[in-house]
């Protein structure tokens, strides 16, 4: 750690694992799959008192309303957990964003539920890297730059449903971004260090499509097949696909008993644009589909959805913010990389508002949305030492481009 000054040291050396690693283990031990919003309560309480240690306004946002197409073809409510924000010094001129996200992919009922040790210094467990790790290193971070004499603000936002496209906290997220000065965000890094660099955008799409019942015996020609329709058209959308514009149908709800054409079928799918002008040639494809889908099999289609999270390009502000993390990673002798990815997160959000963001802050870790998903405790004191240091060194330099 020869890059650091005097100062830097003095201000890095209390951080320990211990603290960061004991909230970590109290977080995955609770269930906070998106949909379990007892699970989701009772981590929003746990973040909501463990924030509160730091110098600013606490507060839990309700979730902005959403639906989704139900299995019948209609639109429903869907409930969320309520979104934790935390202010710190809201006057300053200059102000930071830092955003995780307290929901994982595991269900109440899912069986991966507790953590144990692979080794030393690998903890197996669910939602450990992706994010609890990193919401825990990122409050270490936050106390141990709070020593130094701080004049930054910034704000701290962590949804309740960033694992299923944020689309209840998208506004909350949106109007907190506007005017900061850089964005941090944690996601998990990859086990050697890699941080996330430009990503694409992605869309969540269901495809209602209605045709005609008849007897599947007596009189199918008098039926409109709302399955074959819905199977035409994921096969249309999937040959879509091109460089940087990949196209997922993932999946078909509906159907009837066997003896009975089916009418009714519901088409899901995925879209994920690597640039603004991919995601228009994407809305054309899928509308020339469902047109084609439509006149050939004699059905009607209602679309929902959009593109939720826009691509992520990177910018001349974007390459600053990483030459100044990746130095003081370089000071505290952290290895790191940064390379494009296929995966999407509130990053994507953030830098559409035009605010540089380095969205992989998080702890160490991989096989992250399955039962194999683990964390590096190393990297808990590591990256709660670099958050400290890069918001010492905005605080104090800024971003250069």
């Amino acid at each position: 750690m020869s890059g650091l000054t005097n100062d830097e040291s003095d201000l890095l050396a209390p951080v320990e694992r211990g603290p960061i690693l004991e909230r970590t283990l109290a977080w995955a031990a609770i269930n906070s799959g998106t949909a379990n919003l007892d699970g989701v309560a009772a981590m929003a309480e746990r973040l909501a008192n463990a924030f509160a240690a730091l110098p600013g306004d606490v507060r839990l946002v309700d979730p902005a309303p959403v639906e989704k197409v139900d299995d019948e073809g209609h639109m429903r409510a869907v409930a969320h957990g309520r979104h934790l924000v935390v202010s710190v010094r809201p006057e300053a001129e200059r102000r930071v964003i830092l955003t995780g996200h307290m929901d994982t992919v595991y269900a109440r009922e899912h069986p991966f539920q507790t953590c144990d040790w692979l080794d030393d210094d690998t903890l197996h467990g669910p939602g450990t890297a992706d994010m609890k790790g990193g919401l825990s290193l990122m409050l270490e971070g936050l106390l141990t730059y709070e020593r130094g004499n701080p004049t930054l603000g910034y704000d701290v936002m962590i949804n309740s449903d960033e694992e299923t496209g944020s689309l209840s906290s998208a506004a909350l997220i949106a109007e907190l971004a506007q005017g900061k000065l850089a964005a941090l965000t944690y996601e998990p890094g990859l086990p050697d260090g890699s941080m996330a660099r430009a990503r694409p955008g992605s869309g969540n799409y269901a495809a209602v499509i209605h045709g005609r019942s008849a007897h599947a015996g007596r009189n199918p020609e008098d039926g409109r097949n709302a399955v074959v329709a819905a199977g035409d058209l994921a096969l249309r959308l999937a040959a879509g696909r091109q460089d940087g514009l990949s196209v997922n149908p993932a999946r078909i709800e509906g159907g009837a008993p066997n003896n009975t054409v089916p009418d009714l079928a519901i088409l899901h799918f995925n879209l994920r644009p690597r640039t603004p002008q991919l995601g228009q040639i994407a809305r054309k494809l899928i509308d020339e589909a469902i047109a084609a889908v439509a006149v050939e099999h004699d059905v009607s289609i209602h679309l929902t959805g959009r593109v939720s999270r826009p691509p992520k390009p990177i910018g001349e502000k974007t390459e600053a913010l990483f030459g100044l993390v990746s130095k003081a990673a370089t000071d505290l002798g952290q290895a790191m990389t940064w390379k494009d990815t296929g995966g999407v997160c509130d990053g994507n959000n953030i830098a559409a508002c035009g605010v540089p963001v380095l969205d992989t802050m998080g702890a160490l870790g991989g096989a992250i949305h399955s039962p194999d998903e683990f964390m590096l405790a190393s990297s808990l004191e590591a990256r709660a030492r670099l958050t400290a240091l890069v918001m010492h060194r905005l605080d104090r330099q800024g971003v250069q481009p």
